[in-house]
């Protein structure tokens, strides 16, 4: 038997470069977003501000179209390692000036933040497309993910100590130096390709609802992200009012779950290659689905079992989705759909936080959880049921068929 793709790809010099950068950031990014509202907190004493902090970060995800299309018109590489530049400098002058007085400034810094975070997802995105071998995709981005995850398990508490202990400025350093890294990696990457020639480029709103293969994985995306976001606002509830535990039990879930989905970055490469994305997509929905009513059961063991398959089943759509975008796409307008993609699916989630803080004055946990795994469930039937579009045979089509 031959090498596995996994192992082609991390011998292959660009894609290893890729993962690293994805690593890189990734760690200084994850330390980040947690210590930023505990900074804000630290600072202002106010809770509203912190969840505000949060919120800065988020907002420009809702201006993903506009964003890839900026991607779209420069060169990938320069950008990256430009943006990755700008980044590292901009924390850096903001670790040597003191926010304390002028706490706007920090807010208009996280959405900077925000916002350079979403151009340089697009612009991954479509880098990754025209460095990866078409066959490979599926595997780069089970392995992104499987990175991505277990970054989660180490940054987020590696920030927040470091803001404990020396204050938000040393947090902001250590994302500025994963910046200037990142930037050397991007910069050492040898992808050949002009400029993105001039042409009309259609909107990526008009790019995902075309294709045929696309919009289904994308719209179960979106209802899948937001029944994600009403089970992560019920966290807490089920922490206190299930399990009967302290709000730091909560960290134990988080590192349940994050296990998981560094489990599904190694599986998921094997099995797309054995099953369609909708059927990958709609198993994954589906353990997802299960595992949320799970808790509202009130075992420990139950609920770090169903935090853990939600960790396993969450990240499948995300991957099956983003694999199809890069596959299906013209390089032309590949930043603008993949970030179109991305605000499709990850903007309900910010939405459902919200919504479910509120139905949770109203409705109880154990009742909501099993209604929120059952229109889980009830989308990755449609996904499977559903009519099936051609696949299209767009400019990457033929080579993932080589």
């Amino acid at each position: 038997m031959g090498e596995s793709a996994a192992g082609r790809i991390l011998r292959d010099r660009t894609a290893g470069l890729l993962l690293t950068s994805v690593v890189v950031s990734g760690f200084g990014s994850s330390a980040m977003s947690l210590a930023a509202g505990i900074w804000v907190k630290s600072l202002t004493g106010s809770d509203s501000l912190a969840a505000l902090a949060l919120f800065a970060v988020w907002l420009p995800v809702l201006f993903g179209p506009a964003l890839g299309a900026v991607a779209d018109r420069l060169p990938r590489k320069p950008l990256l390692a430009g943006a990755n530049v700008v980044m590292a400098l901009l924390l850096t002058a903001l670790a040597a000036v003191d926010p304390s007085g002028r706490i706007w400034i920090l807010f208009a810094v996280l959405l900077l933040y925000g916002a350079a975070s979403v151009l340089m997802d697009a612009a991954e995105s479509a880098l990754v497309a025209q460095a990866v071998d078409a066959r490979l995709l599926g595997d780069f981005n089970g392995l992104r993910m499987m990175a991505n995850e277990g970054v989660k398990l180490v940054a987020p508490l590696t920030g927040a100590a470091l803001c404990a202990r020396f204050g938000g400025d040393a947090v902001a350093l250590l994302d500025a130096a994963s910046f200037a890294l990142a930037a050397g990696l991007y910069g050492a990457l040898r992808v050949r390709g002009p400029a993105p020639a001039e042409v009309h480029r259609p909107s990526g709103i008009r790019q995902v609802w075309g294709a045929p293969a696309l919009r289904p994985l994308v719209l179960a995306g979106s209802v899948t992200m937001l029944c994600a976001g009403l089970n992560g606002a019920m966290l807490y509830a089920v922490v206190d009012g299930v399990l009967g535990r302290s709000p730091a039990y909560a960290g134990v879930l988080y590192a349940a779950q994050g296990i998981g989905s560094v489990a599904v970055g190694l599986l998921a490469a094997p099995l797309l290659r054995r099953m369609p994305e909708r059927v990958f997509a709609a198993a994954g929905i589906t353990v997802f689905a299960v595992a949320v009513g799970l808790r509202a059961l009130p075992y420990d063991t139950v609920a770090l079992t169903a935090c853990a398959l939600i960790g396993v089943g969450l990240p499948c759509v995300l991957i099956a989705a983003m694999t199809a975008v890069q596959r299906e796409t013209p390089d032309a307008v590949l930043g603008r759909t993949s970030a179109t993609a991305a605000t499709l699916m990850m903007a309900p989630n910010a939405v459902a936080l919200a919504l479910g803080a509120g139905l949770l004055a109203l409705v109880d946990v154990r009742v909501l959880l099993p209604l929120v795994g059952a229109v889980a469930l009830l989308t990755a039937a449609w996904l499977l049921t559903g009519r099936q579009g051609k696949t299209p045979t767009g400019p990457r089509a033929s080579a993932a068929e080589a």
